[in-house]
């Protein structure tokens, strides 16, 4: 059993306003993301298919120019190498989860 306490592991800000902790897996990655209101994910994509658990608050993500505006209890799945970037509306907690394991976020 590989066992992990979220609140133990330290927070990396990786975007300004973006503070994620990291547990990886054998094939996946999870980020527990704490966000910042009004804090702006630029525009990116990556070879990872990434799937969005809004947690708390609300988030504006835009996915190959499609924009949605996400609240708790919503999921999106965004398909590899697809653009795309985000505001926070308000203070917001998000897990992501990436396929395959992001070797960068070690």
């Amino acid at each position: 059993m590989n066992y992990h306490q979220i609140d133990a592991i330290d927070a990396k800000e990786l975007v300004e306003g973006f503070k994620a902790r990291f547990v990886h897996g054998e094939n996946m990655t999870f980020a527990y993301w704490d966000i910042a209101k009004g804090a702006r994910l630029p525009s990116h994509s990556h070879v990872h298919e990434q799937v969005v658990n809004m947690l708390e608050g609300r988030f504006e993500l835009t996915v190959d120019g499609e924009t949605r505006l996400l609240a708790a209890g919503d999921v999106v799945i965004i398909p590899p190498n697809a653009e795309h970037a985000g505001m926070a509306v308000t203070q917001c907690r998000i897990l992501d989860v990436f396929h395959p394991v992001r070797e960068d976020y070690r």
